[in-house]
Formats: C-alpha cells, structure tokens, sequence
C-alpha cells in the first residue's frame, strides 16, 4: 500500500488495503484526522484490494473523523469497491464523491 498526502487533508490510496498495511493506513489517516479542519478526502482510485481489516481501518477513521467534528470522504471509488461497501452495508456510512475530472 502507498499513502499519498497531497493539499489540505487530502490522501491517496494505492495498493492492497489489508492487514499487511492496516497499521500504516491507519497512521496516515489518524495523522490527517488529528491535523486540520474540515473533509478528510481519501482517494481511494487506486487500491486495488480491500478486505475486512482495511474496511475496519476505513470505519475506525470515519468514526475518529466525526468525534473531531469532521468527514471522511471516500473519492474515485473503484465498481468493485462500492460493490464491496454496498455488501457490507457501508455505502450507508461513507460519504463518497467521483474523482476529479
């Protein structure tokens, strides 16, 4: 997995979401949560797998996200991840967006 800060409190994500990179996910976006105001955006155009370690991770700072008054956004979901947040019911919790044009 590659993290990706880019302006403001906006990540990039790449890669394989899972328990092999949970821990650095997790730092990456508490550190975005903890450090300024307003959407935390998370480009998630590149991942190419998400199990259910990473979407713990993803719920983890979501929750984070709204006790420190903020939203996590989800940007450039891939089919097969929305697929995946529609199973899990988590297409309900996540605030998501299409990529840049």
């Amino acid at each position: 997995m590659v993290v990706s800060i880019a302006e403001g409190c906006e990540l990039a994500l790449s890669g394989r979401l899972d328990a092999s990179s949970a821990t650095e996910m997790r730092d990456a976006l508490h550190s975005a949560i903890d450090s300024g105001s307003g959407d935390v955006v998370v480009d998630v155009s590149g991942v190419d797998l998400v199990d259910a370690i990473g979407l713990g991770v993803l719920l983890g700072a979501h929750r984070r996200a709204a006790l420190a008054g903020r939203r996590l956004v989800l940007r450039d979901a891939s089919p097969r991840l929305v697929r995946i947040l529609r199973m899990a019911r988590l297409h309900r919790v996540f605030a998501a967006e299409p990529g840049a044009a």
